[in-house]
């Protein structure tokens, strides 16, 4: 049975309940009552400072909790109703709140010796959090693990089977850790300086939730050994999808989405030359609109987003978005963010993160 991911509008209000609804201004009342969706992405405000927005899938902010620094991924889990905002890498910070208020934020830190890589996620009966993490001095992957039931305290930890783990997700079951390793070695000493980027390792890895053993390990080709896998997100089968970004010439032209299922090889996705020119050798994020069977990745650096056939790869939709950022399904196609403020239809006086989670 494919697990629930979100909530609608109407099930968003109900949760949240009178005290909340009466802490909103007037316009984000109306906002919300002609909404279908609603989304939580990290902004940066007009002043500089970080927050956590919620917003209607028109753009419209209902609501900010203020963050400590900048975040760069989310995660929710509707078994619970909790958000995360993890910090961006090599940030050592994630904050867990409900966007209702009813409880006040935890803030988690990282380990002494680890980061987190900005992602993680929640398993489906929202009891545990799994966060990608950077073991720094030892120069491997590692999946924090995080209890739920107790402030979020860190009770253990699974290797990653590879270096620069950065999106991971959980599958439906809960049974499976899915993991993109970009292949990039990086150290706090160094910012977000690259380190090994004349031998990389990039690989996706499948992980017993249970137990942390290595169930899969898939390799990319060795001429594509500097196309670092970045995210990852399921369709309703299962299927994995995940999404690239290349540190080699500017000028080749490497696969940048594909998708495999356990126990397959990889499958890339032959975009047209023109589509894989537009999109800047860069996927910055991805996204399966589940029911409507349609994939969907924004760049950045292209400024574009583009939307593909789950079934046959095909693309269905370009759109040009000038620094487009994050993506999320929405009631039809995909929401769309960008740094410049934009989300779908609305400008607003911020900077839009780099990704997207509807709640």
């Amino acid at each position: 049975m494919m697990r629930t991911t979100a909530i609608d509008r109407r099930g968003f209000v109900k949760a949240a309940g009178l005290g909340f609804l009466a802490t909103l201004a007037p316009k984000s009342l109306m906002a919300l009552e002609r909404a279908d969706a609603v989304y939580a992405s990290g902004i940066r405000a007009a002043d500089g400072s970080f927050a956590v927005a919620t917003v209607t899938e028109r753009g419209e902010i209902v609501d900010q909790v203020k963050l400590p620094a900048r975040a760069h991924g989310m995660a929710f889990s509707a078994a619970s109703g909790r958000t995360v905002a993890f910090a961006r890498r090599p940030g050592t910070y994630a904050m867990i709140f409900d966007p209702w208020h009813k409880s006040e934020p935890i803030v988690i830190s990282a380990r002494e010796d680890r980061h987190f890589y900005g992602h993680g996620a929640f398993s489906p009966d929202g009891r545990l959090l799994y966060a990608s993490e950077n073991d720094f001095d030892g120069n491997r992957g590692m999946i924090g693990i995080y209890d739920a039931s107790n402030r979020f305290t860190r009770i253990g930890e699974f290797e990653t089977y590879g270096i620069g783990p950065h999106d991971m997700t959980v599958s439906d079951d809960g049974r499976l850790l899915i993991i993109a390793n970009g292949g990039i070695e990086t150290h706090p000493d160094f910012g977000r300086t690259k380190l090994n980027l004349g031998e990389m390792q990039p690989s996706l890895a499948l992980i017993d939730a249970a137990t942390g053993a290595l169930i899969e390990k898939h390799l990319l080709p060795a001429q594509w050994a500097e196309l670092s896998t970045r995210h990852v997100d399921l369709d309703d089968k299962g299927r994995i999808w995940f999404a690239c970004q290349y540190e080699g010439h500017r000028k080749d032209l490497p696969p940048l989405v594909g998708h495999f299922a356990k126990g397959e090889e990889l499958s890339f996705i032959d975009l047209p030359e023109q589509t894989t020119r537009r999109l800047a050798n860069y996927v910055g994020a991805i996204a399966v609109n589940r029911s409507e069977g349609i994939v969907g990745i924004t760049s950045p650096k292209g400024g574009a987003s583009v939307t593909l056939d789950a079934r046959t790869g095909k693309v269905l939709a370009e759109t040009a978005i000038p620094d487009a950022a994050g993506i999320a399904p929405a009631k039809s196609g995909f929401a769309v963010s960008s740094y410049d403020g934009d989300f779908l239809s609305t400008r607003s006086d911020v900077a839009w993160d780099q990704h997207i989670v509807r709640i």
